[in-house]
């Protein structure tokens, strides 16, 4: 039998899903903005295995969710239903891995197809920067040397955890003044007045399917949907002047159109703010290559952009600037404390996305975005 192959430090870390303890669909990728000890256990009923999770146990002044966060994998049932294993908050989880799916990811154990009653299966550890790229694997050794070795060397790491390249790293994202003129952010703020916001929810996947939620505690936000087509009009070719050009220079991207028309609503009233999450992870949403958030005032405090995996900063352009940047980034907004927050939110993609959203869009079933199921002449046609 082949023996495992582990990843290695440099690699990025696969996407995945799986169950945790309290979470049955956890995505391991919102995990971004900390380090991360990943401990593949097997089984905690292995006296080796507990006492390395004992050992991290004693350390919550690094395991905080800040600095560090840990996550045990085990493949073991008995470990939950005999409480050999438990979860603690802030910074201590556990995935439920009893197929094996994330070790085979990782490595640990063999791939699927290589069958073997007792496969091999390597306890190990792997320590995952902030932008979820692997910086050590240090399988367990008998003499307990990799346990020795462990905390010494998460001590030594880089804080905070944006300085983990060795000095504060920017988000790769993009930043432009004068999208939109004063009195055309004035003219959207005032559409959403006297219109009024929907509550927001967010897209998740269930059984393959896109399905919007509302969540008060993830996002809170209201958006009023844009069916004036003279005011989609002059929109578009703003972006089409002052945006495409530059995500073309910048990323040798062509974007060609465009998504959603919408005046977002963030209030400190209501507490408004949006957690780290990622714009493009179902098949209603695969689509999607960059986001476009557009300040439509500057008269607020809060409401923050902020890209966990690239540090703590926040960033608020002035009234009709933008922030752009790639749906893949996990990103946040932070909450508004002050005053109200309005922005202008579309997302821009190509031909070939174009041709993904129109195979996607029968995968959308939630009618609280139910205008994202459509597909309106002008918006494929003429795109941005």
């Amino acid at each position: 039998m082949k023996q495992p192959k582990l990843l290695l430090p440099g690699d990025t870390v696969p996407t995945f899903v799986a169950p945790s303890m309290k979470n049955p669909k956890f995505a391991f990728d919102q995990a971004g903005g900390r380090y991360v000890v990943l401990a593949f256990l097997g089984s905690a009923k292995h006296e080796p295995c507990a006492k390395r999770v004992q050992a991290l146990f004693k350390r919550p002044d690094l395991f905080n969710d800040d600095k560090f966060s840990f996550f045990g994998v085990t493949s073991d049932q008995s470990d939950v239903s005999e409480g050999r294993i438990a979860e603690r908050y802030p910074g201590y989880r556990y995935f439920l891995d009893y197929d094996n799916k994330i070790s085979r990811i990782f490595g640990v154990t063999p791939a699927e197809e290589e069958k073997d009653e007792y496969p091999p299966y390597v306890p190990t550890w792997f320590i995952i920067d902030p932008a979820l790229r692997i910086m050590k694997v240090v399988p367990f050794q008998r003499d307990d040397r990799d346990l020795d070795d462990l905390i010494p060397y998460l001590e030594s790491l880089p804080q905070p955890p944006s300085n983990s390249a060795g000095l504060g790293v920017e988000a790769p994202i993009m930043m432009l003044p004068d999208i939109f003129e004063p009195a055309f952010c004035e003219r959207l703020i005032n559409l959403y007045k006297e219109h009024g916001g929907e509550e927001s929810g967010y897209m998740v996947e269930k059984d393959g399917k896109t399905v919007a939620v509302l969540d008060d505690s993830h996002k809170r936000r209201q958006d009023h949907w844009i069916t004036d087509q003279e005011i989609i009009r002059m929109a578009n070719a703003r972006i089409h002047r002052r945006i495409v050009p530059q995500i073309k220079k910048a990323y040798q991207f062509d974007a060609t159109k465009i998504e959603r028309h919408v005046v977002a609503h963030y209030g400190a009233d209501t507490g408004g703010h949006f957690m780290p999450h990622r714009d493009n992870t179902t098949p209603g949403t695969a689509h999607r290559r960059f986001a476009v958030s557009i300040n439509l005032n500057n008269d607020f405090e809060g409401g923050g952009i902020g890209f966990p995996e690239f540090g703590k900063r926040f960033y608020k352009p002035p009234a009709g600037g933008a922030v752009i940047f790639s749906c893949s980034l996990l990103h946040t907004v932070s909450r508004v404390t002050s005053g109200e927050r309005f922005a202008f939110l579309p997302f821009i993609y190509d031909t070939a996305a174009g041709e993904i959203r129109r195979q996607n869009i029968g995968s959308i079933v939630s009618d609280i975005d139910a205008d994202m199921k459509k597909l309106p002449a002008k918006e494929e046609a003429g795109g941005v």
